[in-house]
């Protein structure tokens, strides 16, 4: 065995072809979401991009790991970025609900008052957050370490799929008595998009958005779960493939998801004006 393979740090050479490939497609993904972020002035919007931005630099990381698998410094920062994404997105993403709910005049339909639900998800994001960059600092480094940063990373990713299954069971519930008691907003909401076909945008469009990118966030961390779980030498960690396909890939469509399904294009900015990002670009 050569002295580089030794000190391989990830148990294989990171791809330079798969990196490249999700630089470019996380790059365009992020780059228009940038756009409708400063069209439609949603600042809410604002962590998604940073955690695509991050995502472009982890996959950075890995492709300048190419032939470099034993350096510290590039598998460190590759681990922080790709693993601090998701969190970013999550917080948006709870915000976007909240919005949501006062923007359908449906404050009586939630599960969780509104004036607490940004503020009790975004706390337990920021705490998963915390705990997984402080837990992928700790795996760069080697020995006991290493696995003590394993654990932390672990408990972070713990408490992001308690509070994210939490917020897909008061996001489901908010469907189901809207649903069943729609109110006057809703109401005109669906009906004056119905025309419109497989392209109406409405509320039912920004809950489905959040359906998918819930689901896809969540299966996500429960393969890191596994993946960590599993430890350094496991199957999963020792195997590039599966990092590409179950975060990566399920990262990369939960972008492009967003993308389609923007909430500024019903929410506009998220301040309770009525002009969404598609009647302002009109009016321009």
């Amino acid at each position: 065995m050569a002295s580089g393979e030794k000190h391989n740090i990830y148990g294989y050479n990171p791809s330079l072809p798969a990196a490249i490939i999700f630089i470019i497609l996380f790059g365009i993904t992020t780059a228009y979401h940038g756009y409708q972020l400063v069209r439609s002035r949603c600042w809410y919007f604002v962590p998604f991009v940073i955690g695509g931005i991050f995502q472009i630099l982890g996959y950075i990381c890995r492709a300048a790991s190419h032939d470099n698998f034993y350096g510290i410094p590039l598998y460190a920062m590759q681990t922080l970025f790709i693993l601090l994404a998701p969190p970013l997105y999550a917080a948006s993403i709870y915000m976007i609900l909240g919005r949501t709910v006062t923007y359908l005049n449906a404050e009586h339909l939630s599960l969780v008052p509104v004036k607490w639900m940004t503020k009790v998800f975004v706390a337990g994001d920021v705490f998963s957050f915390l705990l997984q960059c402080s837990g992928g600092g700790l795996m760069a480094t080697a020995g006991s370490m290493r696995e003590t940063g394993s654990n932390i990373t672990i408990g972070g990713l713990v408490v992001q799929l308690l509070f994210f299954g939490f917020f897909v069971v008061v996001t489901t519930v908010f469907h189901f008595r809207i649903s069943r008691n729609p109110t006057a907003r809703s109401l005109s909401d669906r009906d004056q998009t119905r025309s419109q076909g497989w392209k109406q945008r409405n509320w039912f469009t920004i809950i489905l958005g959040l359906y998918i990118v819930s689901f896809l966030i969540l299966v996500r961390s429960v393969f890191r779960l596994v993946e960590y779980k599993e430890g350094y030498d496991g199957y999963t960690m020792t195997h590039e493939v599966f990092m590409y396909i179950f975060d990566g890939l399920l990262m990369l469509f939960a972008m492009a998801v967003m993308n389609v399904y923007h909430p500024a294009e019903i929410l506009g900015n998220g301040k309770g004006g009525s002009q969404g990002y598609s009647d302002g670009m009109e009016m321009e």
